[in-house]
């Protein structure tokens, strides 16, 4: 089965965006290629046309690929809930709670599972075009490591290695990576790509045919930083907000702790009349037309860091100014009277009060909701699209007051509420801004009015998609990618 595998030198070297790049590629080639992330860590993810859950990078390179997202795409996901613990995704389905000691220990187990879903992959798939994660020269997880070397030596396939130029030291890092793999890893790895590099290319030559000659291996290319580029990220936060001047609406996030699903608010960055804000610890909260609470891994906890901050002061006296707040998932649990853990399904069991913004509870309960669901925006009757990832079970008289209404087999199902004043909404709708009749809607609700100026996600994907694969295709050596897809791998 062809597959190439894509490693980095450094977690955030590049390695999803040249491989969501090398996909559009193939496909518009018309290749038969999918995605594969072996283990992914993130907060970020997405419902699967098999109704389970992977990283949201790897349903973008399905995108990318022109098919359905599926969970054998990313077998294993771990979804961090504290510093030394998170839930684990097998196969798109829930398997329990790890720290980070015992999911070591279990990773001999997971390697089944990764295998069987590359296997089930290679069975549907001409090409396979494989994501690493982190750096493979992790000296302390290289034992049962299934995410990077250790993968690519199971299935003996090809790897190519990227390093990151714009963070400095690009060098040393490929270099410094090569010397700790072992003797059949480096043999492994048969090119070398540097991505971000910004500046003259002819004064960056001399130290590509040094670093060529000294590691032995071919420099396939050098990848330019692509201003502007937006796309689904894994974890990382932009928090740059307009500086142009120009009249917007302003939107602050705050940047919780466990934040997750934070592409939720990609169509408001690249909105032209929208002014997005995400607010970490111990900064100064902003004034804001809207204030939107994300969605959360650890629901209870983020609320309490919310408060340490002094959120909930500054969410009362942005509502008594007029302005208005959404909830997005776990954000839509905080706006009610409590949250409900009995079982400790996100951290200790217990109850935490909520911020009575809206009048419902939430339990937490075993068993998942992961759906993909369309419908309309209740007020305006305009479509919305977007998928369900929630553990919690909301309750109460706040919910008489739908925000939306969702299709079904049975009929419409009603999710979410809206205070009586119209002031306060939640939903656990991710993606309530990807279409732009829903997105123009929103923000008209928030005061912004509709000019016909509308971001129309979905298109803006797949542009920026076409944009990496252009890049790709002029500055990659794209002959040494056919020919690796092309010939068998000896073992070594």
């Amino acid at each position: 089965m062809p597959t190439l595998m894509i490693q980095g030198t450094t977690s955030d070297a590049g390695k999803s965006t040249v491989v969501a790049a090398l996909c559009r590629a193939l496909q518009r080639r018309g290749v038969s290629v999918a995605p594969f992330k072996p283990q992914n860590m993130a907060l970020n993810s997405a419902v699967t046309v098999d109704g389970g859950e992977i990283g949201r990078s790897t349903a973008l390179q399905a995108l990318a690929c022109g098919v359905e997202a599926h969970s054998d795409m990313n077998p294993v996901l771990l979804k961090p809930e504290s510093d030394r613990g998170a839930q684990v995704i097998l196969r798109g389905r829930v398997l329990g709670h790890m720290d980070a000691l015992d999911y070591h220990a279990y990773k001999r187990e997971a390697r089944d599972s990764v295998l069987a879903a590359w296997q089930s992959l290679s069975r549907r798939f001409d090409v396979i075009i494989a994501e690493g994660a982190g750096s493979p020269a992790e000296i302390n997880l290289r034992e049962n490591d299934i995410a990077n070397m250790g993968f690519a030596e199971a299935v003996d396939c090809p790897v190519l290695l990227v390093g990151d130029i714009d963070r400095g030291g690009v060098f040393a890092q490929l270099v410094g990576t090569l010397e700790l793999l072992s003797d059949s890893e480096r043999a492994r790895t048969r090119g070398l790509i540097i991505n971000r590099f910004r500046g003259d290319l002819a004064l960056l030559e001399p130290g590509l045919e040094w670093l060529a000659a000294h590691s032995g291996k071919p420099v396939l290319g050098t990848l330019p930083y692509l201003h502007g580029l937006l796309l689904d990220a894994e974890d990382s936060i932009g928090r740059e907000g307009r500086e142009d001047g120009e009249p917007a609406l302003r939107v602050v996030v705050p940047a919780l702790p466990r934040i997750s699903n934070h592409n939720d608010f990609d169509p408001l960055r690249l909105h032209p009349r929208v002014a997005l804000t995400f607010v970490g610890p111990n900064q100064p909260i902003p004034s804001a037309d809207l204030i939107i609470l994300p969605g959360s891994k650890s629901t209870r906890a983020d609320l309490s860091w919310l408060r340490s901050q002094g959120w909930e002061v500054a969410l009362r006296r942005h509502l008594r100014y007029g302005g208005r707040v959404l909830g997005i998932c776990g954000g839509f649990q905080m706006l009610g009277r409590a949250i409900h853990d009995p079982e400790s399904l996100e951290g200790p069991a217990g109850s935490t009060p909520g911020l009575g913004l809206l009048d419902l509870e939430t339990r937490m309960v075993a068993g998942k909701q992961l759906r993909e669901v369309v419908g309309r925006l209740r007020l305006e009757s305009v479509p919305v699209s977007g998928y369900e990832i929630h553990n919690g079970v909301s309750e109460g008289a706040a919910l008489a007051r739908p925000l939306v209404a969702l299709d079904e087999l049975e009929g419409e199902r009603m999710e979410g509420a809206v205070s009586d004043d119209g002031q306060v909404m939640g939903t656990y709708l991710h993606g309530l801004f990807d279409r732009p009749e829903a997105c123009a809607a929103l923000l008209a609700r928030c005061g912004l009015a509709d000019e016909g100026v509308a971001v129309d996600y979905a298109a803006h994907r797949l542009a920026q998609l076409d944009r990496l694969a252009d890049t790709l295709e002029a500055h990659l050596d794209m002959v040494v990618i056919e020919d690796l897809l092309a010939s068998e791998v000896t073992t070594l």
